[in-house]
């Protein structure tokens, strides 16, 4: 089988789904692997290498002669539609967000994986793109907030004085939050973190930084991810976070709702009483963003309430493309593993009634099988009456 590996089309979108490392790992299966010249170029992984790998390195893919398409920003749905039916598909897809590419995959008649799906257990941990993701996200949040911080992260004792440590307040403690907690840490700074869901306040400690509790007694959702508050007790977590922010000169947000927009955590008039010089990184920006007014890929100076000065917003866009080599490393391992689980005899053939293969299942023999994607795209259809 002919596994297509191309060139991410999206401007700024530096990852790859396939390394060298992996391309040895798939045809070690037996399948046939075509790079699509300068796939890996940003990632650090020239034609040649490839090459040496044991994969076939082509000017152009040909999607519709391919068996298998591996990617790793969703198909937008006129690259869908060129698929033969029967294609595999590998990669994120966003299905809360691309109902059309979905509607096309489905049409197509493409099996479709979203590694969105993988489920949050145990043997699937080695598929799972989201917490690789994360973690490169988690990480690089921080960096970016001490770029722009206007003092160092740690104390600091000199004979001209001391330098206290930098306060960074972290809200969401996922796999993204709690590698912020960690980083953050390991450059000096006193961190702490908040989240809704009462089992992270163990995580957050066994990072190194000071659980707040709020006492909103939430319940945690599905897959390890928080439940949605209602709108009240939305506003009285807003009320209590209040004095946490203001106290802090780096505060990096990372709350996110699979398949929902980003719950707003922060006001704009809770960034407005923090102090000059401080600095905001919403890592969820692309879904609408933690923090009100945020821009994605943009820094947006917000004035203090006082008007001594500004803090700076940040609006992280594709955190994980900023250090494409480490997150093009994990993601194409997501992805060979998941190819791995399906081959036998260098055939993928997708097995159902394994949970991890059926819970990855987006679209499969013309049908939608993620259920809520299909609903919310029926929804709409019926919203305008389509058919």
């Amino acid at each position: 089988m002919r596994v297509g590996i191309r060139r991410e089309p999206l401007p700024g979108e530096r990852r790859v789904a396939a390394t060298p490392e992996t391309v040895t790992q798939l045809t070690a299966l037996g399948l046939e692997v075509q790079v699509e010249s300068g796939a890996g170029i940003a990632s650090g992984h020239g034609d040649a290498a490839y090459t040496d790998a044991g994969a076939t390195v082509v000017p152009h893919l040909n999607a519709g002669d391919l068996d298998v398409y591996c990617h790793v920003r969703p198909l937008a749905p006129e690259s869908a539609a060129t698929l033969r039916p029967g294609t595999v598909t590998v990669g994120l897809a966003s299905p809360a967000s691309e109902p059309a590419t979905v509607s096309a995959l489905a049409a197509a008649g493409v099996t479709a994986f979203a590694l969105e799906l993988v489920p949050r257990i145990s043997r699937a941990q080695s598929m799972d793109a989201l917490t690789s993701q994360s973690l490169v996200s988690g990480y690089r949040v921080v960096l970016e907030a001490a770029i722009r911080f206007p003092r160092f992260f740690p104390l600091y004792m000199t004979a001209a004085g001391t330098i206290p440590p930098a306060r960074v307040l972290v809200l969401g403690a996922g796999v993204a939050g709690l590698q912020a907690i960690a980083t953050a840490k390991r450059l000096g700074a006193r961190v702490s973190a908040y989240d809704v869901r009462p089992a992270s306040a163990d995580e957050v400690t066994s990072m190194g930084g000071t659980f707040v509790n709020l006492d909103l007694d939430a319940v945690e959702g599905t897959g390890g991810y928080a439940r949605e508050l209602s709108e009240d007790r939305a506003v009285r977590q807003r009320d209590l976070l209040a004095p946490y922010v203001a106290a802090a000169d780096v505060m990096i947000t990372t709350a996110a709702i699979p398949g929902r927009a980003a719950p707003l955590l922060v006001t704009h008039d809770m960034v407005a009483a923090m102090r000059p010089g401080s600095v905001v990184i919403d890592l969820a920006a692309e879904t609408g963003g933690n923090v009100e007014g945020v821009v994605a890929g943009r820094d947006t100076p917000v004035p203090t309430r006082a008007g001594d000065g500004t803090v700076t917003l940040v609006g992280m866009k594709d955190a994980p493309s900023t250090m494409p080599a480490d997150a093009s490393r994990l993601f194409a391992k997501n992805v060979a593993n998941l190819l791995a689980l399906m081959t036998r005899d260098g055939q993928v053939t997708p097995d159902f009634t394994d949970e991890v293969v059926a819970g990855a299942c987006l679209t499969h023999d013309g049908t939608i099988r993620h259920e809520p994607t299909a609903a919310a795209i029926s929804a709409a259809a019926a919203g305008t009456g389509e058919n």
